[in-house]
């Protein structure tokens, strides 16, 4: 035996070497989406026998797509038809300013992107900062009859959490039924985890994909940065704040942090109100499904818009295609608001596309970011929007951590995605499509203040960085699919 094997091994070994590098350079092949990335890994494979091979088969398998679509194998909530709000293609065009007709294509990609119904005779209002938000927020608690729904990806244990403890605590106590879904890693970022004062005072509470050590395993990549709040099923709130007492700017704070966040009433609150419930269904197998925690849609006001959820499962890409796609539609002005920064190829061509095309393209980033390892990749890249004609404005202290899309003053997007590999690739997210001119104009001024006291970043200023931070933010970019 050990004659045949010293006879044979080299054999073997070439036998084994070959089948690995065909096996992966096969699945490169198939499944990997970019030509480049393809090739890179196929010549890796090859040019480093079983290394490449193995290296491949642990970082280059997108497993983080295939793990979310198993662990979220659950039918999506039926939500009850809504006959008389349903905004077909022909009430929309009667509806949209004569100028923006083509945002009709908006509409008809986001009901292919998501199956659900754009929907009229919805009210949404902008909050600024928690300054607004919380008062807003903790008010429609206080008058909570049936049912509260609430999920976030922070939830600190401060005196902002703590008041929504007591006031959710006060409404169980009223015989209202109430859910609170924390995403497991955002329940974190507190110590001790506002959880176990959420189950002390009564309130049912779950953390969304719990782990003992989260930091360890790639569940850390699949997050829920959704904010959705849901009262008596009529009234819900959403956005991009969470629960911290950092978002109020008119309490003392060492880190204080500017946010949008907004109140959305009308028939689409039974979309936010669908999408909690997959959630936590999915998290504690609980299925919501009695009356309380609907109500009859009712008309509020005059705003079309359409839930747009994404995750790392079905719902992939979803918002990645919505940004691309009113980037495309875009005639005249764009203007993105985030805190993070990080496009991928086809969204910074998208953007260059639409300057070239003579449209305004504003993106508004905050000077002082709190990831400063994003700050720097995002500077990495700069260059490759400014030289095409897109202005980037800067913004001072305090950090900004608003979300907007906002095109031709007559579309809106609002929600919880950043524009960054994490939010649009790993991350379950919630957005809101909202087509209104008041609404749009009313987010827009939001922009032109920010704007106003911000400064503008030049081609100059980004290509003229020392030597050694052009090679440290080139480094952090390597690392932007994972930031």
């Amino acid at each position: 035996m050990t004659y045949i094997l010293q006879e044979f091994w080299p054999l073997l070994t070439a036998a084994i070497t070959f089948f690995l590098a065909i096996s992966a350079s096969g699945h490169a092949l198939i499944y990997k989406r970019d030509s480049r990335s393809a090739v890179g890994w196929v010549g890796l494979i090859w040019l480093a026998p079983i290394v490449g091979a193995l290296l491949y088969l642990l970082l280059g398998i997108n497993r983080v797509r295939r793990k979310a679509s198993d662990l979220r194998a659950i039918e999506p909530v039926t939500l009850t038809p809504q006959s008389e709000f349903v905004c077909e293609p022909a009430t929309l065009r009667d509806t949209l300013d004569a100028d923006n007709l083509h945002l009709l294509e908006m509409a008809r990609l986001g009901a292919c992107l998501t199956n659900l119904d754009l929907l009229a005779g919805n009210a949404i209002e902008p909050l600024q900062n928690g300054d607004a938000a919380y008062p807003a927020m903790l008010d429609a608690i206080a008058n909570a009859r049936r049912s509260i729904t609430l999920t976030t990806y922070i939830f600190d244990n401060d005196p902002v959490g703590r008041e929504f403890v007591e006031a959710l605590a006060a409404a169980v106590a009223r015989g209202v039924a109430v859910r609170v879904l924390i995403d497991a890693v955002g329940a974190r970022y507190s110590l001790p985890p506002i959880t176990q004062r959420l189950r002390s005072r009564g309130v049912r509470v779950a953390r969304f994909m719990p782990h003992f050590l989260p930091w360890t395993t790639p569940y850390l990549n699949l997050r829920s940065h959704r904010k959705i709040m849901v009262v008596d099923g009529h009234t819900g709130f959403t956005g991009g704040m969470n629960i911290r007492v950092g978002n109020c700017l008119d309490r003392p704070t060492p880190h204080p942090v500017r946010d949008l966040h907004f109140r959305v009433t009308g028939p689409v609150v039974h979309e936010l109100q669908a999408i909690f419930m997959e959630d936590w269904q999915f998290t504690t197998g609980e299925k919501l499904d009695d009356a309380e925690w609907w109500a009859p849609p009712t008309r509020a006001g005059s705003v079309m818009a359409r839930a747009i959820p994404d995750g790392p499962d079905k719902r992939l890409d979803n918002m990645r295609m919505a940004f691309l796609g009113a980037l495309a539609v875009a005639k005249r002005q764009v203007k993105v608001v985030t805190p993070y920064f990080l496009p991928d190829a086809a969204l910074i061509s998208a953007l260059n596309t639409c300057a070239m095309r003579g449209v305004e393209v504003d993106i508004v980033l905050p000077a002082q970011n709190n990831l400063k390892w994003v700050a720097w990749a995002s500077m990495a890249q700069m260059w490759q929007v400014l030289e095409w004609g897109c202005r980037v404005w800067l913004t001072p202290p305090p950090f900004d951590h608003a979300k907007l899309l906002v095109i031709d003053s007559g579309w809106s997007l609002i929600g919880s995605s950043n524009w960054d590999p994490r939010s649009l690739r790993l991350n379950f997210e919630f957005g809101l499509e909202c087509y209104d001119a008041t609404l749009a104009r009313q987010l827009e001024s939001a922009t032109d203040e920010r704007i106003a006291a911000a400064q503008p970043l030049t081609l100059e200023q980004a290509n003229s960085r020392p030597l050694p931070v052009q090679l440290r933010d080139g480094l952090a970019r390597l690392f932007s699919p994972y930031l």
